[in-house]
């Protein structure tokens, strides 16, 4: 461990946010710099995730700087989709500008892709990891940073998709995000009191669908509203993309299941369905409680794990704990928990 704070004064601690941005990233750039300053470590912001690292974009952060962010959505330090993996020299441009910048350790904010890639990482590069992703599927963690908020936003949306389906006799359904898992659709779908959720780890049973919405209409409920994740497929059938192209981490660009559903359901039954998708609107916004909290302690270990040199590992929410595990732990994805989804399912049709 770093044993006084006078011998800290020339560390620097490089800080970036990559992937997806989310509500809640800047209460852990807000901790990192708070906390890391009263250590005595000078935090340096990299610019645009990975792409930064590579292109040596960087600037310091103060305590001024981000003074009131606690509230902002986004990142400000902003992201990009870049994979150093599939950049020419992109790892050794990574090495060559870590020594360029000084910096002493890194702390790495990102979901699946941007944390998969410290695993690719030159040995001498001392790397602390932060979990974010609305779509809370890292392993090792009960939540990641953003998840809590996007289900408070959709839920939020299904509220209001409640009365204009009611007043229309419709079936009103929402398209989501979730790629291979269904976590928000799941969380939200249940909060906003769905009568059908679809995700991406079931295959969808269209007449099962069907019998639900039929079966609350004999009840006298003439409207119905279904979530469904942007993964989720029919029996066997591919995902549906809204284009052949991929991302630089070979992910298909999802979107367009929704409709899909909509018209086989007003195709088998005749009752009138609409598809709406939120898209983005699901990661934007003001962080809520649980995510500027959630966001803070992350921050605040992982500058701690980085004074006692307990690099290689991730920050980790687990059983209401802030805790850490190994960069190997968090990968390959998680499941929607069955037990969530089966209390869902009682309140089906």
């Amino acid at each position: 461990m770093l044993k006084t704070k006078s011998t800290r004064k020339n560390y620097k601690v490089g800080v970036l946010t990559g992937g997806g941005d989310c509500p809640g990233l800047n209460a852990a750039i807000r901790a990192i710099v708070r906390r890391g300053k009263q250590l005595g470590f000078n935090i340096v912001g990299i610019k645009n995730g990975w792409r930064g690292l590579i292109e040596g974009d960087s600037k310091t952060l103060n305590e001024d700087m981000v003074s009131g962010i606690l509230t902002w959505g986004g990142t400000i330090l902003a992201t990009s989709r870049t994979n150093p993996l599939k950049v020419k020299d992109g790892l050794k441009k990574i090495s060559r500008n870590f020594k360029k910048l000084k910096l002493s350790a890194l702390i790495v904010i990102g979901g699946d892709d941007t944390l998969g890639v410290v695993r690719s990482l030159p040995r001498n590069i001392p790397v602390v990891g932060i979990p974010k992703t609305i779509d809370n599927d890292l392993k090792g963690t009960d939540f990641c940073i953003g998840f809590q908020t996007a289900i408070q936003t959709t839920m939020e949306a299904l509220d209001k998709l409640h009365s204009t389906a009611e007043s229309h006799h419709r079936v009103m359904i929402l398209e989501v995000m979730g790629r291979h898992f269904g976590w928000v659709a799941t969380y939200a779908g249940l909060a906003g009191g769905a009568d059908y959720i679809l995700i991406p780890e079931i295959p969808i049973d269209i007449n099962q669908v069907c019998k639900n919405i039929q079966a609350r209409i004999k009840r006298g409920k003439e409207f119905s509203i279904v979530v469904i994740a942007e993964g989720a497929k029919l029996k066997e059938k591919e995902i549906v993309t809204k284009t052949d192209e991929k991302d630089i981490f070979g992910h298909a660009r999802l979107g367009g299941i929704g409709d899909v559903v909509a018209n086989l359901i007003k195709e088998k039954i005749g009752i009138d369905t609409r598809s709406s998708n939120l898209g983005h609107i699901v990661r934007g916004g003001t962080p809520c409680a649980f995510d500027r909290i959630l966001g803070t302690r992350f921050g605040v270990k992982a500058i701690e794990m980085i004074a006692k040199k307990e690099f290689g590992r991730v920050v980790i929410f687990k059983e209401n704990k802030i805790k850490s595990t190994s960069f190997s732990k968090i990968s390959g994805g998680k499941k929607v928990d069955k037990e969530i989804y089966r209390i869902a399912k009682i309140f089906f049709g």
